[in-house]
């Protein structure tokens, strides 16, 4: 009972961040499909989500970070532009 309760609260702040950054996120892209944004939108939101959890209030606070365009070695493996999937 105690493993089960462990893994409960984990899961519980795992679903709350999880659930408030795709709230936030006013597009489609990828897997993270919503159907009030159909569309990709890369200029408002090529960034990062960091969601953090605060277990004690159980709330959740959101914040960005920039992404990189580049790769750690261009010689060995080159950047690949992003593109919208297609199915």
């Amino acid at each position: 009972d105690l493993v089960e309760t462990l893994e409960l609260r984990n899961l519980l702040g795992n679903a709350a961040t999880t659930m408030h950054s795709a709230e936030e996120r006013k597009e489609s892209r990828g897997a993270h499909a919503h159907e009030d944004f159909p569309d990709r939108d890369d200029d408002d939101w090529m960034q990062h989500t960091v969601a953090y959890f605060d277990e004690e209030k159980g709330k959740t606070d959101i914040k960005y970070r920039p992404i990189h365009y580049y790769t750690l070695d261009e010689e060995e493996c080159a950047t690949v532009p992003p593109v919208a999937r297609v199915y």
